[in-house]
C-alpha cells in the first residue's frame, strides 16, 4: 500500500501525530526516529539503515554514550539556569520542561538509567545542589559566573563597611558619652568658709522693703537676719584676699549672649582652618597590627610593616616575623602604640602626615601626648587620640 496523497484526511493525520510527543520507549537515539506504536518501532529495528547504524555504535559504544551523556546534561543545567536561575526545583519539573522538546537527548541513550542517579551525579559534580525530601528530590543550580561572583563579593563588601561605620560611630558615641560622664565627676565641690569681719567698727546697714514692714514680727525678724547674713558674706567676699577663690567665681560666672556669640565663631573658625577627617588612615612606613582571624593563628595579633597603598583602603604589608607578603584591608589591621621616647606618624586630623615623639600615654582620656618633629608646628605638644597615630617602621 502506497503514501496517503499530500491533503488527504490520513496524510494529514499523520502529520499531526508525528509533531506531538511520542512513548520514549519506542524512540530510536542512534537513527533519532520516532515511531508512534510498537509495529513501526519493530519494523525500523528490522531496517537495514538501522543496522548499520548498530554496527558503527558498536566499534566504539563508549564513544557514541559519553556524547549523548555530554549532550543531556548541557541541555538539562542551561534549561534550569535560564529557566529557574538559583531557586530550589523539583527535578522531575525541569525534566519534564526538558522532554518537551522534540529533538531532545533521551535518558535511554546516556549512562544514567533514572532521574534520580542523574541528580545525584549532579549533586556530586558540585552543579546543583541537591536533597532529598518525602517528595522526591529536588535541585539547585549553583552560579559559578565570575561575574556574578564578583557583583556577591562587591554586594558583601558594601555591606561589611555600612556595618563598620555604623560600628565606628556607635563607638565613637559611646567614647563621648563616657567622657562626659567622667567631666561631670571631676567637678570641684564648692568650697564653704566662715563669716568673719575684719573690721569690728563697721557698720552694717539694712534696707528693708515694703514688704518686709508688713509681714509682722516673726517674718521681720528673720528676713533681718538673713539680710544680715547676706550683707555679711558680700563684704567679706569682696575683701578677701585669697586670689585662686576670686578667678573660680569669675570662672563660675554665667556668660552673657555677646561671649556665647564670639565663642562660637571662633570655634566655627578653628573648625574650618583644620582640614576635615577622612576615614582611611593607611600609609606607607608604618607598623600596623593584623587582627584578622581569617588567615589563622599565624598572623593574628602580628605584625607588620606597610609597604605599598592601593586604593586608600588596601595595603601590601610585610610581616615583621616571617617576612611574608599580604595583602590586608584597612579593617583588618590596626594601628601599634610604641613605647615613650619613640617616632610616630599621625594619620588623622589637623597634623596629618606629620611626625612626632611620644610623651606619654593618657589611659583616662585614650589619647596619648606627642610632641611635633616637623611641619610649621615643630615643638608644639598635642593630644591625639590611640587611632590616629601609629609606630614608624
Amino acid at each position: 500500500m502506497g503514501k496517503a496523497d499530500f491533503l488527504s484526511p490520513k496524510a494529514i493525520s499523520n502529520r499531526i501525530k508525528s509533531k506531538g510527543l511520542q512513548k520514549l520507549r519506542w524512540y530510536c537515539q542512534m537513527c533519532q526516529k520516532q515511531c508512534r506504536d510498537e509495529n513501526g518501532f519493530k519494523c525500523h529495528c528490522m531496517s537495514e539503515s538501522h543496522q548499520r547504524q548498530l554496527l558503527l555504535a558498536s566499534e566504539n559504544p563508549r564513544k557514541f554514550m559519553d556524547f549523548f551523556s555530554h549532550e543531556f546534561k548541557s541541555g538539562f543545567v542551561e534549561l534550569l539556569r535560564r529557566r529557574f536561575g538559583t531557586k530550589r526545583v523539583h527535578n522531575n519539573i525541569v525534566y519534564n520542561e526538558y522532554i518537551s522538546d522534540r529533538e531532545h537527548i533521551h535518558m535511554n541513550a546516556t549512562r544514567w538509567e533514572t532521574l534520580t542517579d542523574f541528580t545525584k551525579w549532579l549533586g556530586r559534580q558540585g552543579l546543583c545542589k541537591v536533597d532529598e525530601t518525602p517528595k522526591g528530590w529536588y535541585v539547585q543550580y549553583i552560579d559559578r559566573d565570575p561575574e556574578t561572583i564578583r557583583r556577591q563579593e562587591e554586594l558583601a563588601r558594601r555591606k561589611k563597611h555600612e556595618l563598620d561605620d555604623e560600628e565606628r560611630s556607635a563607638k565613637f558615641i559611646e567614647e563621648q558619652v563616657r567622657r562626659g560622664r567622667n567631666a561631670k565627676e571631676e567637678e570641684e565641690d564648692p568650697v564653704y568658709t566662715e563669716l568673719k569681719r575684719e573690721n569690728e567698727e563697721e557698720k552694717i546697714a539694712f534696707n528693708l522693703g515694703a514688704a518686709a514692714a508688713l509681714a509682722g514680727p516673726s517674718t521681720s525678724s528673720s528676713l533681718v537676719a538673713s539680710s544680715a547674713l547676706k550683707k555679711a558674706s558680700s563684704s567679706s567676699s569682696v575683701k578677701r584676699k585669697d586670689t585662686s577663690l576670686v578667678t573660680e567665681a569669675r570662672d563660675k560666672k554665667k556668660k552673657s549672649a555677646l561671649e556665647q556669640i564670639i565663642e562660637m565663631e571662633e570655634r566655627k573658625k578653628k573648625q574650618q582652618q583644620q582640614p576635615p577627617r577622612t576615614e582611611h588612615w593607611l600609609e606607607p612606613g608604618i607598623v600596623v597590627k593584623v587582627v584578622t582571624k581569617r588567615l589563622g593563628d599565624k598572623y593574628h595579633k602580628k605584625k607588620a610593616v606597610i609597604m605599598e597603598v592601593q586604593e586608600k583602603y588596601t595595603a601590601v604589608v610585610k610581616m615583621v616575623d616571617s617576612g611574608d607578603k599580604l595583602k590586608l584591608d584597612q579593617n583588618h589591621v590596626e594601628t601599634v602604640i610604641p613605647a615613650p621616647g619613640k617616632r610616630v606618624r599621625i594619620l588623622n586630623g589637623s597634623h596629618r602626615d606629620t611626625e612626632a615623639v611620644l610623651e606619654g600615654i593618657d589611659e583616662k582620656n585614650f589619647c596619648a601626648m606627642l610632641t611635633l618633629d616637623s611641619g610649621p608646628h615643630k615643638g608644639k605638644r598635642v593630644d591625639v587620640a590611640y587611632e590616629d597615630f601609629s609606630k614608624l617602621a
